[in-house]
């Protein structure tokens, strides 16, 4: 994460005497496989947690994935003297586990852990939903229809929705539901300043919609591991998009009156160029120092 930190520029911010945000305040809901109460780094700051696939009560990880993503968007750091400090260390998660301990879940699963975060969205100022998943292009037309439709609720709901673009690349229309909804925010990778293009998702839609809108850093990321005090290596869309949250979360602890369309016209207006075709880059990768300075 210190690479992470110092690609987007946030080491750059650290040292140019600008005021630092930490995501104080600010709520992220991660709809993923969990996360781990026992990993120091993310685990004190659950605000609150439901388990669509087992109905257990005490917050859990049987996979990695979620605790990895948690702690690309948020973990603190301790258990490394702060060199893989996440990106909003001090905002709190609230996690639903929607896929099982092998990845997989269900579109129903999806729609009422989205109906939950909308519902909890005031009392713990909710403010971004994180999914790092994605549904595969032979999905059924009414499961993509009903992914799409309920991205789009947590849109409207004033939730900034962020989501993976997929390691369906490099082909051209390779991104995934629900990252070819027109209203989110698709997040693709990048390898320090290269686009993953071996696999990550490469737009337009079929309905010559623009996707990915940004990129970040997704390749080799070390995060939270599902253990006490460990830490591990994932690379995908799936770790670019909560980069961007993380971001995203600094974004609203300085300006809480952005509303989601706001944040995704912020974004364009500061992304990096990296001068590249507009169906690779979108507007260009993510930098902390022009978004927030």
């Amino acid at each position: 994460m210190d690479r992470v930190r110092r690609l987007i520029g946030l080491e750059n911010m650290e040292k140019s005497g600008i005021k630092m945000y930490d995501g104080s305040g600010v709520g992220v809901a991660i709809l993923d496989t969990g996360l781990c109460l026992d990993n120091e780094d993310v685990g004190g700051r659950v605000a609150a947690f439901f388990d669509f696939i087992n109905d257990r009560e005490t917050c859990y990880d049987d996979n990695g994935h979620g605790t990895h993503i948690a702690g690309i968007i948020g973990g603190d750091g301790r258990n490394s003297g702060g060199k893989y400090r996440g990106i909003a260390p001090k905002c709190h998660f609230i996690v639903g586990k929607v896929l099982d301990e092998n990845g997989k879940g269900s579109v129903e699963d999806v729609k009422n852990a989205v109906d939950w975060v909308i519902g909890e969205k005031k009392r713990l100022n909710i403010r971004i939903l994180n999914i790092s998943i994605g549904m595969f292009p032979d999905a059924k037309t009414k499961e993509q229809f009903e992914l799409l439709e309920t991205v789009e609720k947590a849109w409207d709901a004033g939730l900034v929705v962020v989501v993976a673009a997929g390691n369906n690349g490099p082909e051209q229309m390779s991104i995934t539901n629900p990252g070819i909804s027109p209203k989110v925010i698709t997040v693709g990778a990048i390898r320090e300043r290269r686009v993953q293009r071996y696999y990550s998702g490469i737009g337009p839609t079929k309905e010559c919609i623009m996707k990915p809108e940004i990129l970040a850093p997704g390749q080799k990321i070390v995060s939270c591991k599902n253990d006490f005090g460990s830490y591990t290596i994932k690379s995908g869309s799936s770790m670019a998009t909560p980069v961007v949250s993380g971001v995203i979360a600094l974004l609203l602890q300085k300006e809480p009156w952005l509303e989601p369309i706001d944040v995704k016209i912020r974004l364009y207006e500061r992304a990096q160029d990296m001068g590249l075709n507009k169906k690779l880059q979108g507007w260009g990768t993510i930098n902390v120092l022009k978004l927030l300075g």
